[in-house]
């Protein structure tokens, strides 16, 4: 029997946005598909490689938004905004914020030849440029928008490899992305100042952990150099000769739960140790690995990741990615063009996020096991997310302590399993004398327990 403790009386904190995705579930220029991101209540898409599986020709990058780079960035006739309006407009229609990713998709045929990659000829013209985007959607310039969005990222991964002829996502050194992040991030903070400026969307932290690791990870080389290139642009943005800003961090992790708990804890301690301790920390590319998309392990995985790093110290997450057909899509289905059962894992954990407070909880005792509890601001709704990512069933019992002047009044249960689909099922025993609630988690499932208190 695996056990632990619910206390709806005690708050452990406000819960963070885990449930963020990479992109939309385009269909070509449909959105037959979207108004799953907003019945899951799909708090931020981070638009890179938008379009297709590894970006397409016209969304979102600087090259297909600015065409010619000999152009004016202050002429509004320069600027082809037509697909990413139409993306972020439906994007809006959702309730999704984006987070826009400034720079290009990766070119995994960058062998053959780079088109996007390389740095920009004039770094103070691309971060002018940039500024014209964030005009377009946020203020209103060249006929756009007030959206109002607030993360605005340079470039995605200039640390892919240590070799430039060999990196799919940045055709120069590492001091030329220090020097690209430090002209763009200054000019852009003096210009936006209440904005969110940051980047760099790191490779991440897996040389930190051991040989065994490294190699699972792929050329113990790139992973040192991860994590070299990661100091570094530390050291370079806080030297009084290029002091720049840094309102988030992004990286990225395709490792287990307990890896990214540690890499987390790394990128912390790293931030905080450079005088960056107000500056968030966001995993915006993660995901279970391609082979499992569409099985009820890899939601049961999922599930666990996201209630997992609710604990850990980052501040968003961003699952990669949402996307129909792209090789890391795990949520849609791309032949029903439906929903795989991770998408439920998603929902559960709305319901809970709706709820804004984590009830203090203590940690199963059974192995792969996550709980994640959440209580309203009025004590009248609670709610608990059980995952067993076990490839066998799992008996589960939990104690509740009620709100404080509340008891437990009623309870139900939505299952995503074998045989429910983020269903109903009675397929628990629900004790308020007790203060408890029992069941079977079937094997790679999550329960979601709404509890109603008066």
């Amino acid at each position: 029997m695996t056990s632990f403790h619910v206390d709806f009386g005690k708050i452990a904190g406000v819960l963070k946005p885990m449930h963020g995705v990479g992109n939309a579930p385009l269909l070509g220029c449909s959105n037959k598909l979207f108004h799953y991101l907003g019945d899951a209540g799909i708090p931020y898409s981070r638009l890179h490689d938008t379009g297709g599986d590894y970006g397409g020709g016209r969304f979102v990058d600087i090259a297909n938004i600015f065409r010619n780079p000999d152009a004016d960035p202050e002429d509004p006739a320069s600027y082809d905004f037509a697909f990413t309006d139409w993306l972020i407009s439906e994007l809006e229609k959702q309730n999704v914020e984006p987070f826009y990713r400034l720079g290009a998709s990766i070119e995994c045929e960058h062998a053959i030849r780079a088109y996007h990659i390389y740095p920009p000829k004039d770094y103070q013209k691309w971060a002018k440029l940039c500024e014209g985007i964030i005009r377009h959607y946020n203020e209103g310039w060249a006929d756009g928008f007030r959206y109002g969005i607030r993360y605005w990222e340079i470039w995605n991964e200039p640390d892919n490899e240590p070799e430039i002829s060999d990196n799919p996502m940045w055709k120069g050194s590492k001091e030329d992305y220090f020097r690209l992040y430090e002209v763009t991030s200054n000019y852009l903070k003096a210009r936006f100042p209440h904005l969110k400026i940051g980047g760099y969307a790191s490779c991440g932290f897996y040389a930190i952990s051991d040989s065994a690791f490294s190699a699972d990870a792929n050329s113990s080389h790139r992973v040192e150099y991860f994590l070299e290139f990661f100091h570094d642009f530390l050291k370079y943005i806080t030297s009084p000769e290029h002091k720049s800003p840094l309102d988030f961090f992004s990286w990225h992790s395709y490792m287990t739960i307990e890896k990214n708990i540690s890499y987390a804890r790394y990128a912390r301690e790293a931030l905080d140790s450079y005088g960056f301790t107000e500056t968030e920390s966001i995993l915006n590319e993660w995901n279970m690995g391609p082979s499992l998309r569409g099985t009820l392990e890899d939601a049961s995985y999922i599930c666990g990741m996201l209630c997992a790093m609710q604990n850990a110290p980052i501040d968003k997450m961003m699952y990669y990615d949402a996307q129909v057909h792209a090789n890391y899509g795990g949520l849609f289905d791309p032949v029903r063009k439906t929903v795989f059962p991770a998408y439920y894992a998603f929902r559960a954990f709305d319901l809970l996020y709706r709820l804004k407070n984590q009830a203090a909880c203590s940690a199963p005792d059974g192995k792969d096991v996550i709980a994640l509890a959440a209580v309203s601001g009025d004590g009248g709704n609670g709610a608990v997310l059980v995952t067993n990512m076990n490839p066998e069933p799992v008996s589960v019992s939990f104690t509740l302590t009620p709100s404080e002047g509340r008891r437990l009044a009623a309870a139900e249960c939505l299952a995503t399993d074998a045989g429910h689909t983020f269903a109903e099922t009675a397929a628990f025993r629900f004790d308020p004398k007790e203060n408890r609630i029992a069941c079977e988690l079937p094997e790679h499932s999550f329960y979601l327990f709404r509890i109603a208190q008066r």
